[in-house]
C-alpha cells in the first residue's frame, strides 16, 4: 500500500460523497447523510498517515486502493 497524506485522503473520502462537517486543530471530520459514522483524518502538512489509521479510514469510507 502507498503512503498517502491527509490531505489526498480528505479529496478522495469528498469525491466519494463525505462532506466537511467541521475541523477541530488539524482534525477534518467528515460525515455522510444517512450514514451514523464519521471519519476524522488528521492533516499535518504533507506527512504520510501510517498504514494502521489510512486502513481503517478507508474501510469505513468504502475506499479502494485505486481510489487514492
Amino acid at each position: 500500500m502507498k503512503q498517502v497524506s491527509g490531505k489526498l485522503l480528505a479529496k478522495a473520502v469528498q469525491r466519494k460523497g463525505w462532506s466537511l462537517s467541521r475541523i477541530h486543530g488539524s482534525h477534518h471530520i467528515f460525515v455522510m447523510p444517512g450514514r451514523r459514522e464519521r471519519i476524522v483524518i488528521p492533516i499535518h502538512g504533507n506527512r504520510p498517515l501510517k498504514i494502521g489509521l489510512l486502513r481503517a479510514l478507508m474501510k469505513i469510507a468504502e475506499l479502494a486502493e485505486n481510489d487514492l
